[in-house]
């Protein structure tokens, strides 16, 4: 019951009738931990005056407000359910409807294919082109264990089960989406800078 009033307070009649943001530029972007893909979209959102989301942000700023929807995801996550993908898309189509913008970037998400269905079935709006940072299982280890930023989970069996569910459930999206001629794949090994000079050339050309 809970759920189900939740999610019809997230997204209203009123966003069925004119959700502005489904003619807006949505731009997905995957990779590994420690791809770079928070620093990258930085750049995206300071160079091409996009809006940044993050499901995981998202569901962290519900769960801070205090809200008896907070603490019913919080308690999801506490008994180690996965919270519903509805809820994540929700959050997402929510935060576009009140930013005022038409240019998305939307950070770590699909994380799985349940993800990519309830996003195309609920916001019925496909990503111009899904950006997918390649980078080496070797590397990223190498960059999570040198960054100091007092993550729990940055410890070396943790980043190695993380990397295997990105493996499991995030790159048949990758796959996916190159089948359909949207993905663009980025060397993302490479410095940071050089880096972005491929991500600015690639949004300067396709949006």
């Amino acid at each position: 019951m809970l759920l189900s009033r939740y999610l019809s307070r997230l997204y209203t009649d009123k966003h069925e009738e004119s959700p502005r943001w489904k003619k807006s530029t949505i731009v997905f972007v995957l990779g590994g931990p420690g791809s770079g893909k928070g620093t990258q979209c930085a750049n995206v959102v300071q160079h091409f005056s996009y809006t940044h989301l993050s499901a995981g942000d998202l569901l962290r700023a519900e769960i801070r407000s205090g809200s008896e929807f907070g603490a019913m995801i919080q308690g999801m996550i506490a008994e180690g359910r996965i919270v519903p993908s509805e809820i994540t898309v929700k959050l997402l189509c929510k935060a576009m409807e009140e930013s005022g913008n038409d240019r998305f970037i939307i950070d770590g998400f699909p994380r799985n294919e349940e993800n990519r269905i309830v996003f195309e079935n609920v916001a019925k709006i496909e990503p111009a082109f899904v950006l997918f940072f390649d980078c080496p299982e070797e590397e990223l280890e190498k960059r999570i264990m040198n960054r100091n930023q007092g993550r729990e989970d940055d410890n070396l069996e943790t980043i190695k089960k993380r990397f295997k569910v990105f493996v499991e459930s995030t790159l048949p999206i990758v796959s996916y989406y190159e089948s359909k001629g949207k993905l663009r794949k980025i060397n993302a090994a490479k410095p940071s800078e050089e880096v972005f000079e491929e991500v600015k050339y690639l949004f300067a050309s396709e949006t």
